[in-house]
């Protein structure tokens, strides 16, 4: 009871002291750049890039910093590009990322800032578009990193700016993302101490902010499972082994992971299979069958006990049919883990951002997000926000990842400086 008493009057300590040390000018700065930030971020909207070939977007990037005289490194897990600006004051290195990538997808609607690129992927012409919000995140950095340039004497440590490429994934054969960020140096020179994200969703009222401490975003495992039969004419299935069979037995049974031997009520667990590709011809039992999907996780230890049943159930379901599951599984994010006393500790500055009324914590997500490889190394928070027009219903937001997704970008300037008083109040309640 003690302890819980001391704790209380910690936050209540950090919260008089954040309030009473904002920079008088920070409002005035933040306003003088948000129309930046929305024309910057329909010009990335308009000129979309997929994972791994942001040329043009992390050139932009990367000339904005220079111009403020920030320190540059580009070229960081290919496209990446990371800024360092040094504070007046001693204090610790907090890091601040975006992601910059967009999406294989025909924009459907008629912005007159509508993308009309295409490009090719995967062996075949696509359209691109920002399609879950990349272009805001990285303007509203971009935005971030000029307004605390200029309050450079006002902060305590280093900021260190994350423009990360290829969030939704690398193309097929190449590495890419947070985890090739980490692993080029990202959070070593100078060493990070803490990390904030934010990710801009269209169901969210604009300029809200969601989030949850511990465990919010799940863990992204893909998995192939090639099944092996035996080929035979449609009309005698019984001279071969029907690979299309065996497949639709392993997808029920991928099920009774879920329903009967993960414990749901310590977290949430999801199998999808997503596409299967067999056969050539409607009366040939085809030789071989190819599963793709996902599997998502919010718990670590849970995690691993999946992985070793979707991969044992396959196998023994074809063995028992007289067939070969061969299965390949590859990870591409962990769970997104906010560190809880973090998140007490800075909730009390996104609060004075957006007001008590517009911030809310919210359920697990079972969406994906490689910031996780983030917090995997340093402590960090992820917060959602909103990009809704504030008039509209949740219920009628079109999701992300679709042709139809749309934000309202007038409360952008709410997330820079959520962003900056992030850095600014973390030096002092640290």
């Amino acid at each position: 009871m003690k302890n819980m008493f001391h704790f209380l009057l910690l936050i209540a300590f950090q919260s008089t002291a954040q309030k009473n040390d904002v920079p008088k000018n920070l409002d005035i700065l933040v306003e003088q750049v948000k129309q930046k930030v929305i024309t910057w971020r329909r010009d990335f909207h308009q000129n979309p890039e997929l994972s791994n070939r942001e040329f043009n977007t992390s050139k932009k990037v990367a000339d904005h910093l220079k111009s403020l005289g920030i320190e540059v490194k580009e070229g960081v897990a290919k496209t990446g590009v990371i800024g360092i600006l040094k504070g007046a004051k001693p204090g610790p290195v907090v890091a601040l990322r975006a992601d910059m990538d967009a999406l294989p997808v025909i924009e459907r609607n008629s912005l007159p800032y509508k993308s009309t690129v295409v490009t090719e992927y995967g062996n075949q012409k696509v359209g691109v578009m920002h399609a879950c919000g990349h272009d805001a995140h990285t303007a509203i950095l971009m935005g971030t990193a000029e307004v605390l340039s200029k309050l450079k004497n006002e902060i305590s440590g280093t900021v260190v700016f994350l423009f990360q490429p290829a969030e939704e994934g690398a193309p097929e054969g190449e590495e890419g993302g947070a985890s090739l960020m980490i692993k080029e140096g990202a959070l070593d020179n100078p060493k990070v101490d803490v990390a904030f994200g934010l990710h801009i969703e269209s169901n969210i009222p604009a300029g809200d902010i969601q989030y949850k401490e511990g465990s919010f975003m799940a863990s992204a495992d893909l998995f192939k499972i090639k099944v092996k039969g035996k080929s035979s004419h449609g009309s005698q299935p019984w001279l071969g082994v029907d690979p299309i069979y065996v497949s639709s037995q392993i997808i029920n049974a991928f099920q009774s992971i879920v329903s009967r031997n993960s414990d749901l009520t310590v977290a949430p667990v999801v199998i999808t299979v997503g596409a299967i590709h067999s056969g050539v011809r409607f009366n040939i039992i085809p030789e071989e069958a190819e599963m793709l999907g996902t599997i998502r996780n919010l718990d670590k230890d849970i995690r691993l006990k999946v992985l070793k049943e979707v991969e044992s159930v396959a196998k023994s379901i074809a063995s028992t049919y007289h067939a070969v599951a061969e299965v390949t599984i590859e990870n591409k994010t962990l769970v997104t883990y906010n560190n809880p006393e973090l998140v007490a500790k800075m909730l009390p500055t996104l609060e004075r951002v957006t007001g008590k009324n517009n911030i809310r914590s919210m359920n697990w997500v079972t969406g994906a997000e490689d910031f996780s490889f983030f917090g995997d190394k340093v402590p960090s928070f992820f917060f959602y926000f909103g990009g809704m027009a504030r008039d509209k219903n949740p219920k009628d937001a079109p999701p992300h990842h679709t042709p139809d997704f749309i934000i309202d970008d007038s409360k952008l300037d709410i997330g820079v400086k959520a962003f900056c008083m992030l850095v600014l109040d973390y030096a002092k309640v640290k």
